[in-house]
């Protein structure tokens, strides 16, 4: 099958092989992007398999492959059960999701994802999406700069940050990448200004994108989408998706909190397969850096009489 150049699948073997393909099985990979971890799944199955992969970035088109067991769901994931019922599916045997943003989001300059360079603030993913990071920067209140700093980015003293974009606007419309780079300068810390940038500029792209709402929707779906015996697989890149990832696998809640029933036995959805997170080898980091943060986890849906 031809590959693509749009972005390199971080963790591909161990993710595949993780959702333990049946031949026969059918299959959703919830962010196709460069489609790399769907064309080794296609690999792996047979004539009767089936395979829907999401995506809301249109750019993602290009990388579809001609392949009658492949279907293309033009949708955010966090419409997963919907968009599959839509299609006469009502369970599948495995997913996955590699979370964050692909490798061409920060190539692609003109979409302002990147704090290197100057581009318009954008962020979106779907393109016929409203809200832009221009938007948030320039209209939203400093409590609410404040929050999702604070939240998204986890950076410290989001209020300072808050008020540095604040006093910036208020001079003049902060419209682009390098101006917002210009607006925190004064509080931009020397040494770690790469890592306070990223911080700064993931925290807005979750929030332009709904991120952590979309994921949230997206596992509880999960539960009501997979078989029992199904597996879900899961590439987190940030702290706030591992958590929320780790969390649900391990009790099927957010909270991480696991119920017990009368007798003492946990209640617990899924069986995490992974103990630990799963994280790249030392030769796909030197093959691709951009991995480095990537920590993959896994479970099995248990059926009703295992809970």
């Amino acid at each position: 099958m031809e590959r693509t150049s749009y972005h390199i699948p971080v963790l591909l073997e161990p993710a595949v092989d993780l959702l333990g393909i049946d031949p026969a099985g059918t299959y959703a990979d919830l962010t196709f992007g460069g489609g790399g971890h769907s064309r080794r799944i296609l690999e792996k199955l047979g004539e009767r398999g089936r395979l829907y992969a999401f995506d809301q970035d249109s750019d993602t088109l290009a990388n579809v492959p001609d392949d009658p067991r492949f279907r293309y769901v033009a949708s955010n994931f966090r419409f997963l059960r919907g968009a599959l019922r839509w299609r006469s599916v009502e369970a599948v045997d495995g997913i996955l999701a590699d979370l964050g943003v692909s490798s061409h989001h920060f190539d692609a300059t003109e979409r302002g994802f990147s704090f290197r360079g100057e581009a318009p603030l954008d962020m979106r993913m779907n393109r016929r999406g409203r809200l832009t990071a221009a938007d948030i920067v320039n209209e939203w209140p400093a409590a609410e700069l404040t929050r999702i700093l604070g939240d998204w980015g986890e950076l410290e003293t989001p209020w300072k940050i808050a008020s540095c974009i604040e006093r910036a606007r208020a001079a003049a419309p902060i419209r682009t990448t390098a101006e917002l780079v210009a607006a925190v300068a004064p509080c931009t810390p020397r040494k770690e200004e790469a890592k306070f940038l990223t911080k700064l500029f993931q925290a807005l792209r979750i929030e332009v994108n709904g991120e952590m709402e979309a994921l949230k929707m997206a596992l509880e779906q999960s539960l009501k989408v997979l078989r029992p015996g199904g597996r879900l697989v899961v590439i987190a890149y940030h702290s706030l998706e591992d958590r929320l990832v780790k969390n649900f696998l391990r009790s099927g809640n957010f909270d991480g909190r696991v119920e017990s029933d009368l007798y003492g036995r946990r209640q617990t959805p899924f069986e995490v397969v992974t103990r630990k997170a799963v994280t790249p080898s030392a030769e796909e980091l030197a093959r691709n850096p951009r991995s480095r943060s990537a920590k993959l986890r896994a479970a099995v849906k248990r059926g009703d009489d295992e809970e």
